[in-house]
């Protein structure tokens, strides 16, 4: 007959080669620190837009921080990956040959959002009413 110790044994031997792997927990972050955030900015051509309208059949017109409105798509290697709904702010490139039309590339989170607008890459809203 077997000990009832020994089941037990067995489950304290096993949580402690669990949490050898464990990874520590990250350490909370108190007032006096600064926390440095690493953002995607556009590069080259692309520009950031925020999504106006969504056209169906995978269009969308977004208004760019240029001025201008672009009808723009989602790539066919990012479709699943990017869920766009209007009000997201995105980074844009621009065709090579038809400037009024783009391709989605990034999608901002909005800890980013803030980000881009206290550092000035992206105005703040204002009533135009």
């Amino acid at each position: 007959m077997i000990s009832p110790l020994i089941p037990n044994l067995i489950n304290w031997i096993f949580l402690d080669y669990l949490m050898a792997f464990k990874k520590p927990r990250q350490k909370y972050i108190t007032e006096g620190e600064v926390r440095v955030q690493r953002v995607k900015l556009p590069r080259g051509r692309e520009v950031i837009g925020i999504l106006d309208q969504r056209l169906g059949g995978n269009k969308m017109m977004i208004a760019c921080v240029d001025g201008k409105s672009r009808n723009c798509r989602v790539p066919g290697r990012l479709k699943r990956a990017l869920w766009l709904r209007p009000g997201d702010v995105v980074i844009v490139e621009p065709w090579e040959l038809d400037n009024t039309k783009g391709d989605v590339l990034f999608k901002y989170r909005p800890n980013q959002i803030t980000w881009l607008r206290k550092n000035g890459h992206l105005e703040t809203e204002s009533n135009e009413f």
